[in-house]
């Protein structure tokens, strides 16, 4: 048999506390979106910005190279804005490569620093004890003005992208990135994580505050109980003392009732 609580809550409070526990799990939600989409991009491009720096080589993450599309070369399969992962290759496996792999390659018609990720469209051929592969890119005309030579090979791209990122992990290179992506959510994370606990503390506050109103009125009920019993108890003290007077009174009244008999029949 269930029982029902017969203590009623402050209709006020109630109504209070669900807006506020809403907007907290709103502003949660908000805050764990924000960590899942900014903090890894963060990491990988501090990661690969020190290699960068450190090295000449690609900055890569554990044989992982994560390049940023700029161009719509690879459209459909490929979208500018998209991060595109490349697995490194070694001798051998450059030796393997075959018509219609995906490869990033630095541009042998750019700067020398600049890196393509293309199809190659041809099968590969050797010159001069190197190999070269013919490439293009899937949304161009034409094919590639120069061939790739195997010393050019950055990785092979084998389908893993992630969408859209790119455009974020550019704009977060910049200053204004920086500020906007970076410092403007740590510091609305931080002044909510400040204002949660200063709620906290107000409603720890309120609680201590209701909990000694709660035991001053206790002590005072305490108080009025005990003169309560101390009253009655006095009360008690006063009839006995009247009953035991009226006693002895009645005693001496029969003393002298019985003395007068005898003093009437001498």
């Amino acid at each position: 048999m269930e029982e029902k609580s017969t203590k009623k809550s402050s209709p006020g409070a109630s109504e209070s506390a669900k807006p506020m526990d809403r907007k907290e799990k709103i502003a949660g939600i908000i805050g764990v979106v924000l960590c899942v989409l900014l903090i890894p991009i963060l990491v990988i491009n501090c990661i690969l910005i020190v290699k960068g720096l450190t090295s000449d080589d690609v900055p890569s993450i554990g044989g992982k190279i994560p390049l940023i599309v700029l161009t719509e070369s690879m459209e459909p399969e490929i979208n500018a804005g998209d991060i595109i992962i490349c697995q490194e290759l070694s001798k051998e496996d450059i030796k393997s490569l075959k018509k219609g792999d995906v490869i990033s390659f630095y541009d042998p018609a750019g700067n020398g620093t600049s890196i393509v990720t293309h199809e190659i469209y041809e099968d590969p051929y050797i010159e001069n004890g190197k190999i070269y592969f013919v490439t293009k890119g899937i949304n161009n005309l034409t094919k590639d003005k120069k061939p790739v030579s195997q010393d050019k090979i950055v990785g092979i791209y084998k389908g893993t992208r992630i969408p859209i990122i790119g455009h974020i992990a550019m704009f977060m290179q910049s200053t204004a990135g920086l500020i906007i992506c970076i410092f403007v959510p740590l510091g609305a994370l931080v002044a909510y994580e400040l204002l949660r606990r200063k709620k906290q503390d107000k409603v720890k506050d309120n609680d201590i505050e209701a909990l000694m109103a709660e035991l001053k009125a206790l002590k005072e009920q305490t108080s009025s109980d005990n003169r309560d019993i101390k009253n009655e108890a006095q009360s008690a003290d006063t009839v006995s003392e009247g009953i035991t007077s009226s006693g002895e009174d009645s005693e001496d009244t029969v003393k002298e009732a019985a003395t007068s008999d005898e003093e009437n029949k001498n």
